[in-house]
């Protein structure tokens, strides 16, 4: 696992995301959260992070439109869906629009924190890639 990844968790439910962070802390990780779409954005302008688990279902800007605007301002950061059994459609557009992976609600903690792993290992693979393609750049003028 990467060092402390920094891990942003975006929910319109408060009482669900305290009990998050609080979870994702007692296992070594850079928690923060952020309610709704617009405090994700707003956050994510001004920190650095390396994987965003994002709920779906939210009023105002759902899981899909602020997915979109992740991908615009930091296309590099991973992104996990959270999703109910009711926005598995939402969940599968959200993979056509950069998602990392999804899970399904109710979250099993283990489960998400392999994927919270699985998804920083892809970060610093794609950044070592684009680190490896800039060099060739380099290399050619």
């Amino acid at each position: 696992m990467m060092d402390n990844p920094i891990v942003l968790f975006v929910d319109d439910e408060v009482e669900y995301l305290e009990v998050m962070i609080k979870r994702m802390d007692k296992r070594g990780l850079t928690v923060s959260g952020a309610v709704g779409g617009k405090e994700a954005l707003d956050w994510l302008r001004q920190h650095s992070v390396d994987v965003v688990v994002l709920d779906v279902k939210m009023p105002g800007l759902d899981g899909i439109q602020t997915l979109r605007e992740i991908k615009k301002i930091k296309p590099r950061v991973e992104v996990i869906m959270l999703t109910g059994h009711a926005s598995l459609d939402a969940a599968n557009e959200g993979m056509v629009l950069g998602a990392f992976d999804y899970i399904m609600k109710p979250v099993n903690i283990d489960d998400l924190l392999h994927k919270i792993q699985d998804a920083c290992i892809m970060k610093r693979i794609n950044g070592d890639k684009i680190r490896a393609e800039m060099d060739v750049i380099d290399e050619n003028h």
